[in-house]
């Protein structure tokens, strides 16, 4: 589950961490606030403001890191230019010590990709990378070269928070291009907006992340979150446990 840190007080944070982690989350995605998430839909960008507003959003985002670490594997989604300002190799750092065991940065200029891995690498943090779905071959193959952890497929080519229809023969078409470009791993996410439509997703990747319905309800209604993780988190696992029947 995508998790925007500092949306809420400390303790109300990791209160709500531990809900969606009891309620079925396998793994979080820690996401650092950023003012300018081009990458992102309403929702999100929403939710980062909210984060910024508070202040100290890097200290809050190592916190909330290191909570949900205790939980369950733990990445963090962030863009280039909070690394940039800060610096890879000091974030990468700090991201390790907070717990991490991966980060991905949704919009990594091809010029730091290798500056960026290098840091990660040292940090022994994987690199996860997004992959657009009409990438050129020869940019995939870099991409999925430079890539550990895992490869993320959007579901949708939209920004985050879309709710229309997938088109899941189009997003199968794209995890197999990926699959025979690497053996990492394919996860997906984005616009995958309802519980319905993370059951179809399912049996094309090896993970479902799950954005913008948490972040809805976590901006509106936190109370309601580990119902929100529930739903999603039984869609998924009723595939698994089919297939595994199978």
């Amino acid at each position: 589950m995508f998790v925007p840190a500092g949306l809420h007080q400390p303790r109300a944070e990791r209160r709500q961490l531990d809900q969606i982690a009891r309620a079925g989350a396998d793994l979080f995605e820690i996401g650092l606030g950023h003012h300018d998430a081009g990458l992102d839909g309403p929702v999100i960008q929403a939710a980062y403001r909210r984060a910024l507003r508070r202040g100290n959003v890097l200290a809050r985002a190592l916190s909330a890191v290191e909570h949900a670490a205790g939980l369950r594997p733990t990445v963090v989604m962030t863009y280039w230019a909070p690394l940039h300002q800060h610096g890879p190799e000091h974030l990468a750092r700090l991201f390790a010590d907070a717990g991490a065991i991966g980060a991905m940065v949704v919009d990594l200029p091809d010029s730091q990709a290798e500056r960026w891995q290098a840091a990660a690498a040292d940090a022994h943090l994987h690199t996860p990378r997004l992959v657009p779905r009409h990438i050129a071959e020869p940019d995939l193959a870099t991409v999925a070269a430079g890539a550990s952890g895992w490869l993320y497929a959007p579901a949708s080519t939209a920004p985050t928070g879309y709710r229309g229809p997938l088109d899941v023969p189009a997003l199968c078409d794209f995890t197999t291009r990926l699959r025979a470009a690497s053996p990492l791993p394919v996860v997906s996410g984005v616009g995958i907006s309802t519980p319905a439509l993370a059951a179809r997703v399912a049996p094309l990747v090896d993970a479902v992340v799950i954005g913008t319905p948490i972040v809805r309800t976590l901006m509106s209604a936190p109370e309601q979150a580990a119902a929100t993780t529930a739903a999603f988190a039984q869609a998924v696992h009723a595939h698994i446990t089919t297939e595994t029947r199978a």
